[in-house]
């Protein structure tokens, strides 16, 4: 069962109007009540006597009084107003038991000894019984969800009417009796006896009268429905369900089939049953002694019970809350987690049997309470009134609560709620909880962050007038610097102390006073809690001039707290802040790192890298480490995890997009004294717009630093493709010069080596940004590039050691024996000499070779082993008569005897290979250029007047030749000149086509 602790602190009626029936009758008592409101938007009370007089009263809802403020007292009736009488009417003798409203058809239904009687709204006229309806105990009328219409022969919707009659099948006609069509009613469940019985009120006739009198009021019989366990003292109607209450429990019947079931039975000793519709929810509250059920249409429970205090006499219901009266007191349950809300007296105790109505409309604002002599009405406070009395008493909970019902229930707006959670939030703030305070500034949804500035930094300031003078409820004080909230709300703390001690109940919450906070712990608290908003409202879409102020009082609210780790991070990241209002702050705290950053991401690239370039002087090698940075500088081969080298990687980040050539130029010295690396990155950068001027850096660059100019040429002429001859000549002479340098180095080392002295104790070069040997780029690049100019480099390396990258200038130049000289004596590498030799493509530059090998010269001896080798692998390009006459007589003859018969037979066989390919080609040229001259000769016209074209011989019947191009000569002229004919200054050694003895005839 669900909770039913007092929750005395709301307010959610009070007391507006009461009347006191002695004033107009000594004689009789109250006996039942009903209120409604009427189509005019008037309020009616009607007020049933034991004497069977029926009172109209009503309320004047217009006029407002003190109370309404909820500062008047609830007990107090002379502030009330009282309840203006209306009419009234006698019924019958007897008492009025019920009285129900029938406020669409404008008329009454009152039940009293047994019988129904109808009046008009107005009472305007007297009661009328209506016809054969006797021994009525209990009257309910069919409620339908949605106000969906349930009546009968309204002429409003017949085929709803026909569906219905249809469900209920065995129509019942009496006494003549028909149910007419076209007619205003309702349809009524009456309790006669054990027996219900289903009737439609119908109003008028078909004669034309009017529906307004009642006199012509009827019940046509519907349907009855027998069998019903025990007389009926309580029911209710809704949809197709009636749900009874009997003395032996709570049943379900069922108007269409009459099938009855029970719900649950009532204990031998218990109070009378008692029914109530909730219309809010649609369902209805069986009540049980002093505890409620709630079931649906199905007569299934839903939900858990309500749990009364005691005993009741009565039951209504008002919005959220389910309303009871007993012993003088009204009270308000909730009827979602049950518990009493609000507890009222409106009369001593034992005054009797009271009786509670309230409006049958989920939207009722009204509730009435009668004892036997007097009727008290109490009116609902606006829901926004109760809030604010909850927040008064600072009962935080109680409102939100209270917020969530309207909300759920769909009666409160959105901005309301946010409005209501942003006040709920000020003044959470104001009692020193912040936390709590910024979850409800979260929670709102019209807040604005401005609203927030004036507890971070005094007024006046850049931000004072986006700030809304919004005093919400006037509920909490005006905004106030954290520190002066912080100090305000322990002096209140101080004053409630003393309060307390004195006897004076106070409101302060008792946390505080158990445990007495620290100044300390709440300002920091409050800081990082108005942190955490604004951290949350950058991510809303805010005006710019806002979001300027979120992020520069966040930077102020990090620096408060020493949080320097965020701090940096939103200076480095976009941000809004105005650097004006903070660089003072931040030079004076110290704080340069994050001026560095909020300088670089506005812009400001002179002013952050000069911030960097102090920091890398006074960094020590102990400060933070930064484990992104760290990666970034052992990935470029450096071993530098420092402060420096930290400030280095900073500034180049930002040189590295930047254009301005001066300002680049201007710093690259002290990053690259730090990382070379970082300097060569900072020059070669792809992501500035503006490339830097190629002359200007190289002039800069410190000409210590080689391997920085190095790179950046590389870069230049590699990535870049530059063909500045004076960049590809200043390239190699500087590769040439660092290599000359090494060679030097590592001959002194092996020297210091080979005299036994430890490796480590030897100084050793500085770490290379260069993965790969300055020699190997050196002949790289002396080998890719056509555009230094290598008599420049030669003259820098003549004296040195540097025989390949010497053999590959004199090769540039065309020193052919130069280049061999070196590759054969110098490096004594054959293949490679072998090699030059074939590109060079001339026989005499293999002889040439070999008389390098015989004789070196310069006191060396022979190289008989390269020269075997060179006559083993290219012999056949030699004349072997050369190759004896060349042969040294120190040579020993076993060396080169084998090779030299190889090389003769080699010969032979490649000259005879060569006559054998000659003459095939020649027979196959032979017989291609017969068929010619054969396809020739066919056009060719030869006659007595036919000269030879060489010696201008007659022709006749001689032998003759003819050539490609149809020139003909006598057989004698081709016999005398061989294959050399010469005609028109042509020589046919090549192509002519003869075939001796071939006769062409005239």
């Amino acid at each position: 069962m669900a909770k039913t602790e007092p929750t005395t602190t709301r307010i959610v009626i009070e007391p507006h109007s009461q009347f006191d029936l002695s004033t107009h009758s000594r004689t009789t008592t109250v006996r039942s009540l009903a209120i409604t409101t009427l189509s005019n938007n008037r309020t009616i009370l009607y007020v049933g006597t034991h004497s069977g007089t029926l009172f109209s009263l009503s309320p004047n809802l217009n006029d407002t009084n003190a109370s309404q403020n909820g500062t008047v007292p609830t007990n107090s009736p002379s502030f009330l107003q009282k309840l203006s009488f209306l009419r009234s009417v006698s019924v019958s003798n007897s008492s009025v038991d019920d009285v129900l409203v029938l406020a669409d058809l404008g008329k009454v239904l009152l039940l009293s000894d047994g019988s129904l009687f109808l009046v008009d709204s107005e009472l305007s006229n007297r009661a009328v019984r209506l016809g054969f309806s006797k021994g009525v105990a209990v009257v309910s009328r069919r409620r339908m969800r949605n106000n969906e219409s349930e009546v009968l022969g309204l002429g409003l919707d017949s085929n709803s009417n026909q569906r219905f009659l249809h469900k209920l099948g065995g129509l019942i006609v009496k006494d003549g009796e028909s149910h007419s069509e076209g007619c205003g009613g309702c349809v009524l469940a009456l309790a006669i006896g054990r027996r219900l019985v289903i009737v439609e009120l119908v109003l008028g006739s078909k004669s034309g009268k009017s529906d307004k009198d009642v006199n012509n009021a009827t019940l046509v019989v519907l349907k009855e429905i027998q069998c019903v366990d025990g007389v009926v003292s309580t029911m209710v109607w809704l949809d197709d369900s009636i749900v009874v209450g009997t003395a032996n429990g709570y049943s379900l019947i069922s108007c269409v089939s009459g099938q009855s079931s029970v719900i649950f039975s009532l204990p031998d000793v218990s109070r009378p049953p008692r029914l109530k519709l909730l219309y809010r929810e649609w369902r209805v509250l069986l009540l049980v002694d002093n505890v409620g059920i709630i079931v649906d249409a199905q007569g299934q429970p839903v939900g858990g019970s309500l749990v009364f205090r005691n005993g009741l006499d009565s039951v209504g219901e008002l919005s959220f809350y389910v309303v009871v009266v007993s012993d003088g007191k009204i009270e308000l349950y909730n009827k979602k987690h049950g518990g009493c809300a609000q507890v009222l007296p409106f009369g001593g105790e034992g005054i009797g049997p009271c009786v509670v109505a309230s409006e049958e409309d989920k939207g009722g604002k009204l509730v009435a309470v009668a004892t036997a002599t007097k009727v008290v009405c109490y009116q609902k406070l606006p829901s926004v009134e109760q809030i604010k009395d909850l927040l008064r008493k600072k009962n935080y909970k109680g409102a939100i609560s209270l917020v969530e019902e309207l909300d759920y229930e769909g009666e409160m707006s959105k901005d309301l709620l946010s409005f209501v959670h942003a006040q709920v939030g000020f003044l959470l703030l104001f009692d020193l909880h912040f936390e709590e305070a910024v979850d409800h500034f979260l929670l709102s949804e019209t807040m604005q962050p401005s609203e927030i500035f004036p507890f971070i930094m005094r007024d006046p300031n850049r931000w004072s007038l986006l700030v809304p003078r919004n005093r919400y409820w006037g509920l909490h004080p005006p905004p106030a610097p954290l520190e002066d909230v912080v100090d305000d709300g322990l002096m209140t703390i101080q004053r409630a102390s003393f309060l307390r001690k004195a006897g004076v109940e106070t409101i302060v919450d008792n946390d505080l006073f158990l445990n007495p906070p620290n100044r300390a712990d709440l300002l920091e608290s409050a800081i990082k809690n108005i942190s955490r908003y604004l951290e949350a409202c950058r991510e809303k879409k805010l005006m710019q001039s806002v979001s300027e102020g979120v992020d520069t009082l966040l930077v102020y609210l990090y620096r408060a707290l020493n949080r320097v780790e965020d701090m940096e991070r939103l200076a480095s990241s976009t941000n809004w802040c105005i650097v004006e209002e903070l660089e003072h702050m931040l030079e004076e705290s110290g704080h340069l790192r994050t001026l560095a950053f909020l300088y670089a991401s506005k812009g400001m690239s002179s002013k952050a890298v000069s911030i960097w370039r102090i920091l890398a002087r006074s960094y020590s090698s102990s400060l933070r480490k930064d484990l992104a940075l760290e990666t970034i500088i052992q990935n470029s081969g450096e071993n530098l995890i420092s402060g420096k080298a930290i400030a280095a990687v900073e500034a180049s980040r930002i040189l590295e997009e930047s254009s301005d050539q001066d300002l680049i130029l201007q710093h690259l010295g002290w990053i690259a004294d730090i990382s070379q690396v970082l300097a060569v990155k900072v020059l070669t950068s792809d992501k500035r717009e503006i490339q830097l001027s190629p002359d200007e850096v190289v002039t800069s660059i410190d000409p210590q630093k080689v391997e920085i100019l190095q790179r950046y040429l590389q870069w230049l002429i590699e990535d870049q493709d530059c063909f500045d001859t004076q960049l590809h000549t200043l390239y190699a002479l500087s590769l040439a010069k660092s290599a000359i340098e090494a060679f030097e180095f590592e001959i002194i080392s092996e020297n210091i080596a080979s005299a036994n002295t430890e490796r480590e104790n030897l100084p050793t070069l500085r770490n290379s940004i260069f993965q790969t040997p300055v020699r190997e780029r050196l002949q790289i690049f002396l080998q890719s590039s056509d555009l230094y100019d290598p008599e420049e480099v030669l003259d820098l390396i003549e004296g040195s050691e540097l025989w390949l990258e010497k053999a590959i200038l004199y090769r540039r130049l065309g020193q052919e024996t130069l280049v061999l000289q070196i590759l054969a004596l110098k490096l004594e590498d054959s293949e490679a000499a072998e090699q030059y030799c074939a590109e060079i493509g001339r026989a005499d530059a293999y002889m040439q070779l070999l008389e390098m090998y015989l004789d070196p010269q310069d006191g060396k001896d022979p190289m008989f082993t390269a020269a075997v080798r060179l006559l083993h692998n290219h012999g056949e390009s030699l004349d072997p008569l050369q190759v004896l006459e060349k042969l040294s007589p120190d040579m020993p003859l076993q060396l080169a005897s084998e090779t030299l018969l190889r090389m003769f037979r080699a010969r032979v066989h490649h000259h005879r290979q060569g006559q054998i390919v000659h003459n095939l080609s020649r027979a196959v040229d032979t017989d291609a250029r017969l068929s010619r001259l054969d396809e020739r000769s066919r056009h060719v016209q030869i006659n007595d007047e036919s000269l030879c074209d060489s010696c201008n011989a007659r022709l006749g019947t001689k032998l003759f030749a003819m050539y490609p191009d149809d020139t003909v000569v006598c057989y004698k002229c081709y016999r005398r000149q061989g294959e050399s004919v010469s005609v028109s200054g042509r020589n046919f050694k090549e192509d002519i086509l003869i075939k001796p003895g071939w006769l062409v005839s005239r």
